[in-house]
């Protein structure tokens, strides 16, 4: 009997959008608004490569060496980035989640994390997709069940198109006036403005060449809390990925250093985070939840920006 890499294939629909979630990872793998793709998945014969749509937890990006230090006791985890030595993207975007509750434009799935080399807790996971008129959103939660406190950090992986073979004729907005420029191994080095910056893209601006692959905050947010980076055409079509105060970090990724040659920059990776990159060290937006917290964030997509 056949079994698709990424699991069991879950169909959300509403109106014209079609989004197709994953048993493995709880990822994004596809999402449709008729005929024109508004993310740049993966077909359902093939596993989940550059993360394409997967969730991050309990830490977004980058671990430095897999190590850090927790109530005075040393972790190592497995690095799972082995060329940068790193452990990157967090525990659960491999794992079978469970589906919860699906209707036929809602699904919940989740998954307990349990003690695993370098992480000694144990964590609840959620996710909820959900489309309506507007698009899709995503509502992550997270519950310490251990005893005691844990570091933890969330994400997301979803990389956005406009139906073009490449994000290079795209333009591009992203609300973010600080950026964390990185290190060879993609850990921040500090804080820097993007002003005279090709990082500036508090205006729209046409991708082009530009390669990016760094974290963006002190975000600009509309009424509504959210912010907001979107990708369109100037004769086009245009899609928007939002994010919530839960998210104070925006990665952007060009996808210039993908392993796989055919998929770099055919989609613009925006990665909302609840915190920066190596958080586990630098302690950069990094949540501590103690027994029995909980956290929650919500990012979504909107397909017609």
């Amino acid at each position: 009997m056949y079994t698709a890499p990424s699991g069991r294939q879950i169909e959300l629909r509403h109106g014209e959008q079609v989004v197709v979630v994953t048993e493995v990872g709880a990822g994004l793998r596809s999402y449709m608004a008729g005929a024109r793709p508004v993310i740049d998945g993966y077909p359902e014969t093939q596993s989940c490569t550059g993360a394409r749509g997967h969730s991050l937890i309990p830490w977004p990006n980058r671990v430095k060496d897999g190590k850090y230090g927790w109530d005075g006791i040393e972790h190592q985890l497995d690095l799972t980035e082995p060329a940068f030595s790193g452990a990157i993207h967090g525990l659960t975007r491999w794992a079978s989640w469970q589906l919860l509750e699906h209707d036929g434009a809602h699904v919940s799935l989740g998954h307990i994390l349990y003690p695993c080399p370098g992480w000694p807790w144990v964590l609840e996971c959620r996710i909820d997709y959900s489309l309506d008129d507007t698009g899709l959103s995503v509502h992550t939660t997270a519950t310490n069940l251990g005893e005691g406190p844990c570091p933890y950090g969330t994400g997301a992986h979803p990389y956005l198109s406009v139906g073009t073979p490449t994000i290079d004729t795209a333009h591009a907005r992203v609300p973010g006036s600080l950026y964390l420029p990185v290190d060879a191994v993609g850990i921040p080095t500090g804080r820097e403005p993007v002003q005279g910056t090709h990082y500036d893209l508090r205006t729209e601006e046409l991708l082009g060449a530009r390669k990016i692959d760094v974290a963006y905050t002190d975000l600009d947010r509309g009424p509504d809390g959210r912010a907001r980076v979107r990708l369109h055409l100037p004769s086009g079509p245009a899609v928007a990925l939002w994010a919530d105060e839960g998210y104070p970090y925006l990665e952007v990724f060009t996808g210039d250093s993908l392993p796989q040659p055919e998929r770099r920059r055919t989609g613009l990776g925006v990665e909302p985070m609840t915190c920066a990159p190596n958080a586990f060290n630098s302690g950069d937006g990094l949540l501590t939840l103690d027994p029995g917290q909980g956290h929650s964030a919500r990012w979504g997509i909107e397909p017609y920006a």
